[in-house]
């Protein structure tokens, strides 16, 4: 969960000047404690918060300026919105992440590229060092002119050594990663084929061919996976003449992230009273009964699964291993075959319009191609055909019923690793497709 917040909360704005005035600063009802528990109870592992966004303006009350909220009238100057985030984080048993805006709209040496840095690298190093333990770091490429009217130069190789010093377990995200890479787009999308290696040469912090960032790079040397940057609203920062998405939208979202190798990063901003609006946490509540709905049962768990190959002929890595609902279990096939199939029989004709496969991730991506057929009058037929799979691959088709189907790998890299497959029913598939 993303968690947009600052002076933009307050003014109604997505980018401030750098001039707002601490003063409007003034989230009398900030509980930190509230944004953990929605996020738990809604399935999210971890939260990311805007420690200062483009307008400068300190969400922790930074020695280096005072620019922050030790200058505004919330918790009478003494408040520190990143330490009560940590601490309910910590309570709640929640991973945390920041974001710290490369782009500084208020501080005056911005522009003065050495000077800054330093300034920049200050603030980074309070963050590292104050708050326990952040599991990551997330970067943009924004950046304007200062005071001086020159273009600042990010020195991001030192930002980033500064991570891999203070937080060596903290991944870092931007759009040429080197950990996370950005999706190259804000709407939540992964590419419907979707890589989890690219080639980070090819690609400058702010600057970066989106469709190359979507897609990935089947021959990239990188393994850089991708995250999916959407806001539940229309803005990223809380405007009160904004609703939340549907549940349909944020389910078309997650079948287009999660279900496309890659991981969903939901803004959800909170509010000027300092916390989650009821209608932002009435949909997440919605949004996750949803999801409960579509996978609480998994057709195909425990049945029947036959392969076209089996390595070296072991139990250890036959095709029933992708229905033990164990994703370290996993079927392979010999080295050598990189074309093969997993056929799976049900004890019943069942009807299931959702199909998800899952490669052993943690030996690398493989599979290039793939189709997904059902025994129809005694033949197969061909219902569904896709490129990447990847961590996790979602897959909506038409109501089917069926009693055996089959996984064609038509192409891989090496010899495929499937450590899942399940079948399930959407009843919101329909709803899905017509607000598309």
């Amino acid at each position: 969960m993303f968690l947009h917040f600052g002076v933009n909360t307050f003014t109604d704005r997505e980018w401030g000047e750098g001039t707002e005035d601490p003063q409007v600063f003034n989230p009398t009802q900030l509980d930190a404690r509230q944004w953990a528990r929605v996020a738990k109870e809604t399935g999210f592992k971890t939260l990311i918060l805007t420690a200062k966004h483009h307008d400068g303006f300190c969400l922790w009350p930074s020695r280096y300026t005072n620019h922050s909220v030790k200058s505004s009238p919330w918790r009478n100057g003494t408040g520190d919105v990143v330490r009560e985030l940590a601490e309910a984080c910590h309570t709640e048993g929640l991973r945390m992440g920041i974001y710290l805006s490369p782009w500084d709209r208020h501080e005056p040496s911005y522009g003065d590229s050495p000077a800054y840095n330093q300034y920049y690298a200050a603030q980074l190093h309070e963050l590292l060092t104050q708050y326990g333990t952040l599991v990551e770091f997330w970067f943009d490429g924004a950046c304007g002119e200062g005071p001086n009217g020159k273009r600042q130069v990010y020195d991001f190789p030192a930002y980033w050594a500064l991570i891999r010093q203070l937080q060596p377990q903290a991944v870092i995200f931007s759009n040429a990663g080197p950990d996370i890479r950005w999706i190259g787009n804000e709407s939540g999308f992964a590419g419907e084929t979707c890589w989890s290696m690219m080639d980070r040469s090819k690609v400058a912090v702010g600057k970066a061919d989106t469709q190359y960032l979507n897609t990935g790079d089947v021959n990239g040397p990188d393994w850089v996976p991708g995250e999916c940057d959407v806001s539940i609203r229309d803005g990223w920062f809380w405007h009160k003449n904004q609703q939340p998405k549907s549940v349909e939208q944020l389910l078309d979202i997650y079948f287009k992230s999660i279900g496309r190798n890659g991981v969903l990063l939901l803004n959800v901003p909170p509010d000027n009273r300092g916390l989650l609006a009821d209608a932002d946490i009435k949909r997440l509540r919605e949004f996750v009964t949803a999801l409960r709905e579509i996978f609480q049962t998994n057709l195909a768990a425990g049945k029947i699964a036959y392969a076209s190959n089996v390595r070296g002929n072991s139990t250890d890595f036959s095709a029933q291993q992708v229905l033990d609902g164990n994703p370290k279990t996993y079927w392979a096939a010999d080295d050598s075959v990189t074309k093969a199939s997993l056929e799976v029989e049900l004890d019943k004709s069942e009807k299931f319009n959702v199909v998800s496969i899952q490669e052993l991730i943690a030996l690398g991506q493989r599979v290039q191609a793939f189709n997904l057929q059902i025994e129809e009058s005694g033949g197969w037929k061909t219902v569904a055909q896709g490129t990447t799979i990847g961590y996790k691959r979602l897959i909506h088709i038409p109501e089917t019923t069926a009693r055996r189907l089959r996984l064609v790998i038509d192409q891989s890299r090496a010899c495929p690793l499937i450590a899942e497959f399940g079948l399930y029913s959407d009843p919101h598939a329909a709803k899905m497709l017509q607000d598309r």
